[in-house]
């Protein structure tokens, strides 16, 4: 009745008011006299045809033009930034190909009418201002990610490496600007602000970059590390200083009459630091968490990043340098800045900042270097470039008594340049101190040195390998019993923590745990790093405390976890790997067909299995294919911990299904020996112990701890038998037929360790 009721409603309203609608506009072509009506140009063509041209505008509307850029950009950039990622460069290197690619230098090329349609000339603009904008976001967390702190424990050693890498390339720069001047300055450009320009284009070092690949590298906890960002930020910090005072000489004419502007930026400096920082604190600690930054305070942030951008574009030393200083003054409270970098980062990297790539790579003309000569002289840059900062960075580091291997490294790091060299480079285009065809050549140096870097790390770690004292894994001492643990949520780590202590023993010098948490890397920056790692471990910290016990921590991005747990489990002296799994390990498997679970995704291991012969394309294990690979591929026994609200591990039950579980019982003999658990031993079918090893070691245990193990040879596997255990021990083997036969007990299941022996 009431649906009808609803209907006769809706009928009624639409029909009334549609059909005073229709008296409304009949009454008005009435009023229609023939001064007042401006005849249409497209009466005398068909429909279709005036639905064409309406269409045909739309697709080049200036709007309709900026939408299908970004969409080509950040689809393009993400598949090239995989493909680089997948070789071991940075993804940067990716994004910067990605824009050489869509530029005149090969889809121009090749396909001229393309790039017309997507990139046209008068679109140009729109797409450069919106990629400033991405850049002045991105400079505003460069900004905020240097830790000033880190610069003063360090400055000494830092200063020292880091102006020794500006000035030896700085001085090579200027010295090729004599070289290439005549032929390659744009005219009305002095020797002065040429040779300048060139000078500091050969000094920067990409300081996010550099980050980046410390991160990756597990590096940034080890003192090299912590060298290395220092010496990064102090270069940074330097080469804008440098830089702004270059502007300011170009845009000038004149040394002399560039002072006014450099005084103007002095002044600028000064406010900033003196004015605006300790109000900027007082708010930040003030509103240091998540709730408290509101709109109005988030506003009130971007305002000061956009006025410092304004001030020092209309003082003459480019916008970009205003970003970076609202970043640096920014308050210093780690929580801060984290809530703010995650509301900030996405944006701006994902969204923006690829469309800077992509303006640069259309400025790139790689077909303008058609000449030998001119690919002599972008040899010329490279060799000045690679000369002047690695073995500048490289000799200053060992001079302040770093080793030679990580000298060479330090040297390497800070020969990356990537993105920060095209923001330096875009900033010489603009202002018409670089001619295209030196654009072009610096472009492919960015590329080159920053393409170089991790193969050199790769060679100076083959050839001078690291000492087994460095930080590079937490090696297990050789003990009786070793566990690590891999941990992804703290509590499922502070829960495997209380497991693997009852399987240790007691005495200091044969006890040993390592829990192990691998973060991926683009999660991370240099601000968080430090106080997400020390979030991640402390409930398992306490949780150690609490049960008088002790382990070893070790965490590092990744970008791969899957293979890097399996890489640590199998080069450290372990003796057992163990995993925790929620219910997304159903996912993809016969139990989640039967939970309702299913898996949309295939990896690349997988997907490289199939191809070679080794798997199956489809999933058809017990586990998802991420835990099925790390149980295949680890050489040490894995325990995989499916956890239901494990509180304590005090009533553990070992079902033994077949004679391969024999191996179960020393794990019955590591708990049974801490004296404070129960453990229910049972053959369901009173078949397995018939067999003499299995009989004698039952007998053995029972005989060593007759009140702690109770042996069962019937099947109890019921609800209530189920339900007063704390921890079931199974095989892998026996676990996967239970699940395949759809076992009815399952469901009755305390938390469940299964161990492949």
């Amino acid at each position: 009745m009431k649906n009808l009721r609803n209907v006769l409603f809706y009928a009624i309203t639409i029909g009334v008011f549609s059909a005073l609608l229709y008296f409304f506009i009949r009454q008005g072509t009435l009023l229609e006299s023939g001064d007042k009506v401006v005849p249409n140009p497209q009466n005398g063509t068909s429909s279709w045809e005036q639905f064409i041209d309406t269409f045909g505008h739309n697709l080049t509307h200036p709007l309709a033009t900026l939408l299908l850029q970004i969409i080509t950009i950040i689809i393009v950039a993400r598949i090239f930034g995989l493909i680089c990622k997948s070789i071991g460069q940075p993804t940067v290197i990716g994004e910067i190909a990605a824009g050489i690619f869509l530029g005149p230098s090969l889809l121009g090329m090749f396909f001229p009418e393309i790039s017309t349609f997507l990139f046209p000339t008068k679109s140009l603009s729109n797409l450069q201002f919106l990629s400033q904008i991405g850049l002045i976001l991105f400079m505003f967390i460069i900004g905020m990610e240097l830790d000033l702190k880190v610069l003063k424990t360090k400055a000494q050693e830092a200063i020292v490496i880091s102006h020794a890498s500006i000035i030896l390339p700085f001085a090579l720069g200027v010295g090729l600007a004599l070289y290439m001047y005549t032929q390659f300055a744009p005219d009305g450009i002095s020797f002065l602000s040429f040779s300048l320009f060139i000078g500091i284009a050969l000094s920067i070092t990409a300081f996010p970059v550099l980050a980046r690949i410390v991160q990756e590298r597990g590096l940034s906890r080890t003192k090299l590390g912590m060298m290395v960002i220092t010496c990064a930020a102090t270069d940074d910090i330097t080469a804008w200083c440098i830089l702004a005072a270059v502007i300011a000489i170009v845009k000038a004419g004149s040394f002399v009459s560039s002072l006014y502007t450099i005084l103007l930026a002095a002044g600028y400096v000064l406010v900033m630091l003196q004015v605006v920082k300790p109000v900027l604190k007082r708010i930040g600690d003030y509103y240091s968490y998540r709730e408290g930054l509101t709109k109005p305070v988030v506003a009130l942030f971007f305002v000061i990043l956009m006025l410092s951008s304004y001030a020092t574009e209309v003082i003459g030393i480019h916008a970009l340098f205003g970003a970076f200083m609202a970043g640096v003054i920014m308050p210093a409270n780690t929580s801060f800045r984290n809530i703010f970098i995650e509301k900030v980062e996405d944006v701006s990297l994902v969204l923006l900042l690829p469309l800077f790539f992509v303006f640069t790579g259309l400025r790139t003309q790689i077909g303008l270097l058609n000449d030998p000569h001119l690919w002599y002289v972008t040899g010329l840059i490279i060799a000045a470039a690679v000369t002047g900062k690695f073995i500048g960075s490289a000799v200053a580091a060992r001079f302040v008594r770093q080793s030679w291997r990580d000298s060479l490294i330090i040297g390497s790091l800070m020969n990356t340049r990537g993105l920060m060299e095209l923001v330096v480079l875009n900033i010489g285009y603009d202002i018409g101190v670089l001619s295209p065809e030196i654009f072009a050549m610096m472009v492919i140096m960015a590329l080159a040195t920053t393409c170089m870097t991790g193969p050199a790390l790769d060679l100076i770690d083959r050839f001078m390998p690291p000492r087994k004292s460095d930080e590079m894994h937490a090696i297990a001492e050789p003990s009786r019993f070793s566990v690590l643990i891999a941990f992804a949520s703290p509590q499922g780590g502070r829960k495997m923590l209380r497991l693997a202590e009852k399987l240790v023993t007691k005495q200091t010098d044969e006890q040993h745990i390592t829990a192990l948490h691998l973060s991926p890397s683009s999660y991370l920056n240099q601000v968080n790093t430090e106080e997400y790692q020390f979030e991640t471990f402390r409930p398992i910290t306490e949780e150690a405390q609490s049960l008088d016990t002790s382990f070893h921590s070790l965490f590092k991005p990744s970008q791969n976890i899957e293979h890097d747990i399996i890489e640590t489990a199998n080069a450290g002296d372990y003796d057992m790997l163990m995993i925790g799994i929620g219910r997304s390990v159903f996912e993809g498997t016969f139990l989640g067909k039967i939970l309702g679970f299913t898996s949309r995704i295939i990896s690349r291991e997988r997907l490289f299995d199939t191809i070679t012969g080794k798997e199956r394309l489809f999933h058809a294990d017990v586990f998802d294919e991420r835990t099925t690979h790390i149980i295949k591929s680890v050489k040490v026994p894995v325990g995989i911990l499916i956890e239901k609200n494990l509180g304590k591990v005090t009533n553990v039950f070992i079902p033994l299904f077949s004679a391969e579980d024999k191996f179960l019982l020393e794990f019955a003999k590591k708990l049974v020996a801490t004296g404070s658990i129960q453990v229910s031993i049972m053959d369901p079918s009173h078949t397995v112990s018939q067999e003499a090893g299995i009989r004698d070691a039952l007998a053995s245990i029972q005989e060593a701890f007759p009140e702690q193990v109770t042996l069962y040879y019937e099947n109890a596997l019921e609800k209530d038998f189920l339900q007063e255990k704390d921890l079931m021990v199974i095989s892998l083997a026996s676990w996967k037929k239970a699940v395949e036969s759809h076992s009815v007990w399952l469901s009755h299941s305390p938390s469940v360790l299964i161990i492949r022996g």
